[in-house]
């Protein structure tokens, strides 16, 4: 199964015991659930209802309060883990998220951040032509920094464009006048600038979207 989106009905303090969403479906007993940073388990008491039987601070996160209308994310073991390459365990560490860094010195395509951390990749090179796929729903919050490591007009082409904005928005286009960051923050399957939105003149450092 995929990944089910809901929000809670009422804030959740950290030492409660059960969660209210506003649609329980999708979830289901020993189901591993997603709220902000903190990971919960479905109880096996668990039938039906809004009101969902949880084990708090799973996968090695801490127990805290979220706030009502939080983003809620449930789903099995396997659709927490990564969705590329072997299929290994989501873990949410107890200082928060690892920034990992990785490098590409050919074209082709980023990959996706592993799910509980941040990511920088680093672009080697002269004007490399890079692409991003959308984020899945299980890197909600996750930060991707896209930077090159000289001055050069790379281009970065996002699947369903920064924002969601589609194709005319959709290619980012590093200026070669000095070095460039493309700073992206996934929510809602969805790549979205940090520094949204991206306009005015620029000089040397810019990044064109077009």
């Amino acid at each position: 199964m995929s990944l089910a989106k809901t929000t809670n009905t009422a804030a959740i303090l950290a030492g409660d015991t059960s969660i209210v969403v506003s649609s329980a479906t999708g979830f289901a007993g020993g189901y591993m659930v997603r709220c902000g940073d903190e990971m919960m388990r479905v109880t096996s008491a668990y039938s039906s209802g809004t009101t969902i039987p949880v084990v708090r601070g799973q996968e090695g996160t801490l127990a805290v309060a979220h706030a009502i209308t939080s983003t809620v994310v449930c789903g099995t073991g396997a659709d927490w883990a990564q969705q590329s390459g072997a299929q290994t365990s989501v873990q949410y560490p107890l200082a928060g998220k690892t920034r990992r860094v990785s490098t590409y010195g050919a074209a082709g395509a980023i990959a996706l951040p592993t799910a509980g951390t941040d990511e920088v990749a680093v672009i080697n090179g002269t004007a490399l032509a890079m692409t991003l796929a959308i984020p899945t729903k299980d890197l909600d919050g996750t930060i991707l920094y896209i930077v090159g490591d000289t001055a050069a007009a790379h281009t970065v082409t996002v699947a369903s464009g920064l924002g969601g904005a589609g194709s005319n928005y959709d290619v980012g286009t590093f200026d070669g006048s000095g070095q460039c960051c493309l700073a992206l923050i996934a929510m809602n399957a969805i790549w979205v600038p940090l520094s949204s939105p991206l306009s005015g003149t620029l000089t040397s450092i810019d990044i064109a979207i077009a």
